[in-house]
């Protein structure tokens, strides 16, 4: 890591050329009526809107993070996902909606309060850190507020929560990526933050030491009973650590809802999608069911008979029966490729082909005929486009 990449972070940057806003210091009695009624959530976004001139990068959008509580924020590049983090840590000024953490407003269309009021800790895919300063001095930074002694205390508690009790003296640039990352997450949370932004802040990390300090973090905001906003592109990582995610697609929130649930009942094609690799067919609904190579499958009452539609099934959805077996087709394996913990094969059949996956083992040469079943539960009907 460069002095030109954290000596100055962007969003210390930022903080200084904030335009003021109309209210931007309310009293007590002004916030105290503008969240009356509001939710006791950790963090409650209501009808969030956010234009970058013609373009509206976050359109409507609400949601409720307890505390104690994980939610990712899961999409694509450009969905708005950044902006919303943005939006809450006070980094972008909120042109529609309101934004509270612990029931208090912290934005609204009269009410403004800056980033080092809102309480919220914030940690970066680039750790920001000061490389100039040592790693107590570096989780001490947002501690000028507190007493010498209490401020010696947290360092101390923080280090040690987090592994780092032998490395306070040590500077940026002798840690290794992992603790780098550590370091970022004790000085968000040495401030006792009441709300935690994580922005991407594991994709660096190569892939083992990325679950063990996503695993850490985890327990880490648990036992702190910090509310989280985990912005992330990455599924696995959503699912992993969240225990809500919220699926976004330009600019809107498409579904939000467990991990298990999401990805067992998708709510739309891009939802679907976006989780996992997913086989798609065109198909026609006749008497409540469609017609698959496989056999045919039940579909929702809501799709009306001869109505077009379109099959979504994941690959662990087509599972390996023996030869006549009732609702199963023979298959020929077009490609078979080890990966781990299990094999991905290409399958054809009736002229189509399939993505489908086996338990690790030795796998099926290509050329060779096998027999799938289709499991409904991994299976998704939905109205054609």
């Amino acid at each position: 890591m460069t002095a030109a990449n954290t000596s100055n972070p962007w969003w210390t940057r930022k903080l200084t050329r904030r335009p003021p806003r109309k209210s931007l210091h309310p009293t007590m009695s002004e916030r105290s009526a503008a969240s009356q009624g509001a939710s006791r959530a950790g963090l409650d976004l209501s009808a969030v809107s956010h234009d970058y001139g013609r373009r509206r990068a976050v359109d409507g959008i609400g949601f409720a993070v307890a505390p104690g509580e994980i939610l990712g924020l899961l999409g694509p590049s450009g969905c708005g996902k950044s902006t919303t983090l943005r939006l809450v840590a006070g980094l972008e000024d909120l042109q529609t909606g309101a934004i509270r953490i612990g029931g208090e407003t912290m934005a609204d269309r009269s009410i403004n309060i800056p980033t080092e009021r809102r309480h919220v800790g914030m940690v970066f895919q680039d750790h920001a850190l000061f490389p100039h300063l040592s790693v107590a001095q570096n989780i001490a930074f947002g501690l000028s507020h507190v007493a010498a002694a209490e401020r010696q205390g947290r360092i101390e508690r923080w280090g040690r929560r987090l592994g780092l009790s032998n490395l306070l003296t040590a500077y940026p640039h002798q840690l290794s990526g992992g603790e780098q990352q550590r370091v970022a997450l004790a000085r968000a949370m040495a401030p006792e933050p009441r709300v935690m932004l994580l922005d991407e802040p594991f994709s660096s990390l190569d892939s083992r030491l990325r679950d063990q300090i996503r695993d850490e973090t985890v327990e880490v905001l648990k036992q702190a009973g910090t509310a989280t906003l985990l912005v992330t592109h990455d599924p696995e990582e959503a699912m992993r650590m969240g225990d809500r995610i919220a699926i976004m697609n330009t600019g809107r929130i498409e579904q939000i809802d467990t991990p298990a649930q999401v990805y067992a009942t998708p709510a739309t094609p891009f939802v679907a999608r976006f989780l996992s690799e997913t086989n798609e067919l065109p198909v026609q609904v006749r008497g409540g069911a469609v017609d698959t190579p496989f056999g045919r499958l039940p579909v929702p009452s809501r799709l009306a008979d001869g109505s077009a539609a379109l099959l979504m099934f994941r690959p662990e959805a087509l599972q390996q029966t023996g030869a006549g077996v009732a609702g199963t087709a023979a298959v020929t394996v077009e490609r078979a490729t080890a990966l781990g913990a299990y094999g991905r094969l290409e399958i054809g059949v009736a002229g189509q082909r399939f993505a489908a996956r086996l338990p690790a083992g030795p796998l099926p040469a290509s050329g060779a005929v096998l027999h799938f079943g289709l499991n409904p539960d991994f299976c998704f009907v939905f109205p054609a486009a």
